[in-house]
């Protein structure tokens, strides 16, 4: 019997899509368990699966075959209503191109998710107000994201995703456009927030430095996981990436 309690189970996970009439397999037959509370990368290379992965276990698309469980719920069971619910409850999500809206400040976009959840806007700005400053931007709440620069428009992004306390935080490619040392500074900002908030970080990414703060790194190749490995077995694999300062 395990001694783990998992959040994530991934079964038979099959994802097919037909272009000009040949059938693409992105995902074939994906069994994976992530623990509660860690902190897991998924890494290989483009067009290897790993942001599908991402996006089924997110309920951003649906398999062609096999099942994923959030804490034991079976999302292929799911009514349109109950996986938005969900979504809004359980998951929070980090995506590369930061999206945020554009006409919102700071702290209207990270309040936005507690608004749909159903929070008094007073509450929520409260709430937000205190995020961005946990994320190191309390001065800059009030600035839009054309203001902001790429690594503090990804740190209102984090706090967004913590916006209604998520079991999860799904990151599909959290610093593919960020600079190496901004990059490194949400990628630690990322780990904080596991160990201080006990949220589950499952993250999509080529960032060798991801290796560095993951408890368990995914390789997935050709739709299907190659290993997986516990971080202390690769820590001799880790060193100082190309451009970086020691």
């Amino acid at each position: 019997m395990s001694v783990y309690e998992y959040i994530v189970r991934t079964k038979d996970l099959s994802r097919v899509y037909t272009m000009g009439g040949t059938e693409v397999k992105a995902l074939d037959d994906v069994a994976l368990d992530i623990r509660r509370g860690e902190y897991v990368s998924i890494m290989g290379p483009s067009g290897s699966g790993k942001s599908t992965l991402f996006n089924m276990i997110g309920g951003l698309d649906k398999p062609t075959r096999g099942t994923v469980f959030i804490d034991e719920v079976d999302m292929a069971q799911l009514t349109a209503s109950e996986l938005a619910f969900l979504r809004c409850r359980k998951i929070g999500y980090i995506f590369q191109t930061f999206n945020l809206i554009p006409v919102m400040t700071a702290l209207e976009n990270v309040t936005l998710p507690m608004v749909f959840a159903g929070l008094t806007t007073e509450d929520a700005l409260e709430k937000g107000a205190e995020l961005l400053s946990t994320v190191g931007l309390g001065d800059r709440r009030d600035h839009k994201p054309t203001e902001l620069s790429g690594g503090q428009q990804q740190r209102v992004a984090v706090a967004r995703a913590l916006a209604n306390d998520p079991a999860i935080i799904l990151a599909d490619e959290p610093t593919g456009n960020l600079d190496l040392r901004t990059g490194k500074e949400i990628i630690d900002l990322l780990r904080q927030m596991n160990e201080e908030k006990k949220v589950t970080v499952i993250s999509a990414t080529h960032d060798l430095k991801m290796i560095d703060v993951s408890d368990r790194v995914v390789w997935i190749r050709d739709g299907k996981i190659e290993r997986i490995e516990e971080r202390e077995d690769i820590q001799v694999q880790v060193g100082v990436m190309e451009g970086e300062e020691e």
